[in-house]
């Protein structure tokens, strides 16, 4: 592949350990790292595996390998500006290479660091990348990638930073680490005080999570016909979002698009993004989409309940989780049966749980299985739900119109005193409504009887 005028052409090894635990295959995980680079708009001119099978100290592979990519590097018109080291690299390791292959190196974390740097949209994101890139830097003070500051233009992120972090010592990094660390602190209070405001609210939530990719974004838009960004690439959804959708009941959802994860996603962005992600630790149902025509769906599968078990929400976790098996509309018939099949299964014996999650097979492109979807979750939801009838004043419309909008009225007796609406509602809003209409009350219907 050319790259264009404004790319930067790029050559990209995996380095296969003997022994490494996990079961992606190494040509999945180098065409997963093809795709990051993509994301960033990199001319892909090369791919491989390296096997290694003892990491070298000072180069992690071995000094044939790296000649021989140094002999790749000089004879390739017009030379890569850059080698991108699917794995994590030391230091030692990072500095050598560069000056071994005199060209730019980036490993696994700079690269997904390099990626937030461009996406981020909100003020809170730049925070959130910015500290993950100075805790990254702390242990290399290494300049930031100078083609990609020009290709920025000064802006943003990575748009400048790097010639001042090289002249600055530990110290000043460390205070600016501080500083951020506080910042975020600021962040991370505010959106506990919107959490809590919305706890108070009867809307329960639904975040979804997933791996990078699967999906996510087109089913937010499909759900809430919103224009979130949704594209074919690694990332494309970096900033969380929010809406408010109706199920087909009329119970009001609040569902949450997060940031996709990745196998290896760098400790520093898990710390980093902790605020942001602390939205799915409060919601009230897990939706783990699923991309279930990609090769290593399962090991995807196990990377983002990796990434909740280190948010704090472990397999046994006993918050309701469903699982989008997504885009059946990439599969072959055979296959989409298959899918199909396991959905039905787990609805029937499945405790709905991260370890056993119920499963509903959709495509989020042609809204095949949504509807289902929006079923389960409301199932889910109101599982735990109860009947009641409650008589209101005739006189107090606004505690008639709370009903109406936050809990299912399944019938209503008027008389001359008094409404009696027998409602489903669950136990958080029976206390909110009760709190916010004192002269309310919990009834039977036999007493519209004695009213009439």
């Amino acid at each position: 592949m050319t790259p264009t005028a404004e790319q930067v052409s790029v050559i990209i090894i995996h380095p296969a350990l003997k022994g490494a635990a996990g079961a992606r295959l190494p040509e999945a995980r180098l065409e997963e790292a093809a795709g990051l680079a993509a994301a960033i708009n990199l001319c892909v001119v090369d791919t491989k595996v390296i096997a290694v099978n003892r990491p070298r100290p000072a180069t992690l592979i071995g000094g044939g390998k790296v000649d021989e990519i140094r002999a790749q590097l000089d004879a390739t018109e017009p030379r890569p500006g850059l080698v991108i080291v699917d794995g994590a690299l030391t230091p030692v390791q990072h500095r050598n290479l560069e000056t071994a292959w005199d060209v730019k190196v980036l490993d696994r974390t700079a690269l997904i660091l390099e990626i937030f740097g461009e996406r981020a949209q909100t003020a809170e994101g730049r925070l959130q990348v910015e500290l993950a890139h100075l805790d990254y830097q702390r242990s290399r003070l290494v300049r930031s990638w100078t083609h990609l500051e020009r290709q920025r233009g000064g802006a943003g992120f990575l748009g400048g930073p790097g010639e001042r972090q090289i002249e600055s010592d530990r110290r000043e990094l460390a205070d600016k680490i501080v500083r951020l660390k506080k910042k975020l602190e600021d962040v991370k209070r505010t959106r506990a005080l919107q959490r809590a405001k919305r706890k108070r609210a009867p809307h329960p939530v639904a975040a979804l999570v997933g791996y990078t990719n699967a999906g996510k974004s087109t089913l937010f838009n499909r759900l809430t016909k919103s224009a979130v960004k949704a594209e074919d690439l690694l990332f494309a959804t970096l900033d969380p979002t929010m809406r408010a959708i109706d199920l087909p009941s009329g119970l009001r959802l609040i569902l949450s698009d997060t940031v996709g994860f990745i196998s290896d996603l760098p400790t520093q962005l898990v710390a980093a993004f902790r605020a942001t992600l602390e939205e799915v630790l409060e919601a009230d149902v897990i939706i783990h989409v699923r991309d279930f025509a990609h090769q290593d769906t399962e090991a995807q599968r196990d990377d983002v309940i990796s990434v909740l078990a280190a948010l704090g929400i472990e397999q046994d976790d006993e918050r309701p989780v469903i699982e989008a098996l997504n885009k059946l509309d990439l599969l072959s018939d055979e296959d989409r049966e298959s899918a199909e099949t396991i959905a039905q299964a787990s609805q029937t014996g499945a405790v709905g749980t991260m370890e056993a999650p119920v499963r509903v097979a959709l495509s989020a492109q042609t809204g095949a299985g949504v509807d289902q979807l929006l079923d389960l979750v409301e199932e889910t939801l109101t599982a735990a739900h109860e009947t009641i009838d409650i008589a209101i004043p005739a006189s107090d419309g606004a505690a008639r119109a709370w009903l109406y909008s936050h809990a299912e009225v399944m019938d209503e007796q008027s008389g001359k005193t008094e409404l009696v609406l027998m409602v489903r509602l669950s136990r958080k809003a029976r206390g909110q409504f009760f709190k916010s209409f004192p002269g309310a009350r919990e009834t039977a219907p036999s007493d519209v009887a004695d009213d009439a």
